[in-house]
């Protein structure tokens, strides 16, 4: 698949006077399937948005520029030159001044991943360089980036055959989570419990593989459209999701659960193992059978066979 048209960044990533052109495009892919227009309801027209000023009416969008409130009702104006012409570096070049291992970086501080391609053919050497140093040290190249009127830190990483840059939280922009684990209980757990869980998880341990996971909400909603189509904008209800049901106190305590899903598992093996077991007895079944009635015919007592008659003799 080629990339999109637009890439969303150009500039240089450099590893010391190591200077590597590239474009980022987006990894992910925003688009819905599935986007609603909001209709006013009476007329079946579709409601739209105007920008206006109060006692002005419609504005046109050459005439708009931001505004900084510092105080209530009074605002410093820029205009689009004016955060063109600031003088900040990482509008064009990702310098990586830090390289960490990869496991070092807790998976929170991601945000946006982008793929890195070489923008010339010049770039290719220097590309497959960055990226085999940073595949065989096991780092991750650490710097700053500004896209779109911020700045981020930004992550280089090797990705398959080629590069990608992933942008990265700031600290304050993650909020503690000691605040949040509070209120758990600290108390001891009971071990046997954990070996249950622990053995149920192994069980379906794999390798991830996203293509087993589906977007359920959005493959609903295009079964609902198709068929608010096929019905000409009749209310469908077949597909609403059912209310959560109240359990109560009928919820089954975790021990149970672990408990009951093990027994099931194991019984289920038992109980292949008793058939095998029973087809073999089947099988070796005739031959001790053999074996009894042989030893019954050597034990039982020969019968003696008949005494010859004695020759008679000549009369003289």
């Amino acid at each position: 698949m080629p990339p999109p048209a637009r890439p969303v960044w150009s500039g240089q990533i450099r590893l010391a006077l190591v200077a590597l052109p590239v474009k980022l495009y987006s990894a992910l892919d925003s688009r819905e399937k599935i986007s609603f227009n909001q209709i006013h309801e009476p007329s079946k027209q579709r409601i739209r948005y105007e920008k206006v000023a109060p006692g002005v009416g419609p504005v046109d969008k050459d005439e708009i520029v931001k505004g900084y409130e510092y105080t209530k009702g009074r605002y410093v104006l820029f205009n689009d030159e004016e955060f063109e012409a600031l003088k900040v570096e990482s509008k064009k070049t990702l310098d990586m001044i830090q390289f960490a291992p990869a496991e070092t970086i807790d998976p929170l501080y991601f945000d946006k991943p982008y793929y890195a391609l070489p923008d010339g053919k010049l770039a290719d050497e220097p590309y497959r360089v960055v990226r085999d140093a940073l595949r065989r040290s096991k780092t991750v190249g650490l710097g700053q980036i500004t896209m779109r009127g911020r700045s981020y830190i930004a992550a280089v990483k090797p990705h398959e055959d080629g590069i990608l840059v992933e942008t990265v939280h700031y600290a304050e922009e993650i909020r503690a989570a000691k605040g949040f684990f509070d209120e758990i209980p600290q108390g001891a757990i009971d071990p046997d419990l954990v070996d249950l869980a622990e053995e149920l998880i192994n069980r379906k341990k794999a390798k991830f593989d996203p293509a087993k996971f589906e977007d359920e909400y959005a493959l609903a909603l295009e079964r609902l459209v198709k068929k608010k189509i096929e019905r000409h904008g009749e209310l469908v209800l077949e597909d609403q999701e059912e209310p959560s049901r109240d359990y109560g106190d009928n919820v089954v305590s975790l021990v149970d659960a672990l408990k009951k899903s093990l027994s099931a598992k194991s019984a289920s093996a038992n109980g292949k193992r008793r058939a095998a077991n029973d087809d073999e007895a089947e099988e070796e079944a005739p031959a001790p059978r053999k074996r009894a009635a042989a030893e019954k015919a050597r034990a039982a007592p020969r019968a003696k066979a008949p005494a010859k008659a004695a020759p008679k003799r000549a009369k003289k």
